[in-house]
């Protein structure tokens, strides 16, 4: 999301020029001269938050301890078929979800409802198509007047091009419907960037004309790196940004600008490999550096050292401070 805007036509100009329909010619361009999600106090630095398992702390608490305003609440999923529900199971209204996000809200924060992730039954492969899939994101949207969306897009939903297609479609159905809202897909990569599926996602997103917010990666569970944690993550940042500004054709400025991180504190799923509040905070220099869109982590759940026979998932395996990853990533303001 970032750095030098070359010359373009902005919408104004291109309406004067070519009237209304104008706009509809040029999504890519009217995207890549936006502002940026930063316009949005607090939402960039939105860290995840699990709240159906891994002994979740209260929202309110973190946010008293930490200074942070927004939260990415994880995961919807399906419910069986094309119908969104908190892990597959919890209804979108009337039960602790939405009472935990009334709750941020009346607090002064908001919150990124995020749909997908890992396991569990995918919303993409359920729906059937692109519409039936937009209609259940909507669905999720409405229940909570949401302001911002996040697809993490993993495992066998991200292996499938007919699903990778499938959900770019729906959110550009969602960002044609919800004027104003953000739009991030959150997809694994290696040290270097996206691999050839991640690349695959970015370049459909282009075709289609999606003007997606915020790229986003989860630079961890890399199999082997070199050098630091923040090092390996700074290089894969630096291809999908590669990835995104030869897709969309961006400027520097504005693919920066695009591209977001979502680390993970402590020790992650890959044995020996350990995200460290030193490569947090490279991170966060990177992030102030180039205005990404986004840095976020998984998760304030595991942000605290673990006690005896503490579940991974409620930990972070690291000596630390209670929310010190937290704090660090609240620093960042786009």
């Amino acid at each position: 999301m970032r750095k030098t805007i070359g010359v373009r036509l902005t919408a104004p100009l291109l309406v004067a020029a070519l009237g209304p329909a104008a706009l509809l010619l040029a999504p890519v361009a009217s995207a890549a001269a936006a502002p940026g999600v930063a316009a949005v106090p607090g939402m960039a630095a939105a860290p995840y938050e699990y709240l159906g398992w891994g002994s979740p702390q209260k929202p309110t608490d973190v946010m008293k301890a930490t200074g942070v305003k927004w939260f990415t609440l994880a995961f919807i999923l399906s419910d069986g078929g094309c119908n969104p529900k908190w892990d597959g199971s919890r209804p979108l209204t009337g039960g602790s979800d939405e009472a935990a996000i009334k709750s941020i809200r009346a607090a002064g924060g908001d919150v990124v409802v995020s749909v997908g992730g890992w396991s569990g039954n995918k919303l993409g492969e359920k729906c059937s198509s692109a519409s039936a899939l937009a209609g259940a994101y909507q669905k999720v949207i409405d229940a909570y007047k949401l302001k911002a969306f996040d697809v993490d897009i993993e495992n066998t939903e991200f292996g499938n091009a007919t699903v990778r297609q499938r959900v770019v479609d729906a959110l550009k159905i969602v960002k044609s419907k919800n004027p104003g809202i953000v739009t991030y897909i959150t997809l694994g990569t290696t040290p270097t960037g996206p691999d050839a599926t991640g690349k695959d996602l970015i370049k459909r997103g282009a075709a289609a004309g999606l003007a997606n917010d915020g790229w986003v990666v989860m630079p961890f569970d890399f199999g082997g790196h070199t050098g630091t944690m923040g090092q390996a993550s700074v290089g894969a940042l630096e291809g999908l940004k590669a990835a995104v500004k030869s897709a969309y054709g961006y400027s520097d400025d504005a693919a920066y600008r695009h591209i977001g991180v979502s680390s993970m504190n402590g020790k992650t799923d890959e044995a020996g490999e350990t995200v460290s509040t030193a490569d947090f905070r490279t991170i966060l220099g990177y992030a102030q550096q180039h205005h990404l869109a986004r840095f976020s982590f998984w998760s304030v759940n595991r942000d605290r050292s673990c006690g005896s026979g503490t579940d991974a998932d409620a930990c972070s395996g690291v000596a630390q401070s209670p929310y010190e990853f937290t704090k660090i990533v609240v620093q960042y303001q786009g």
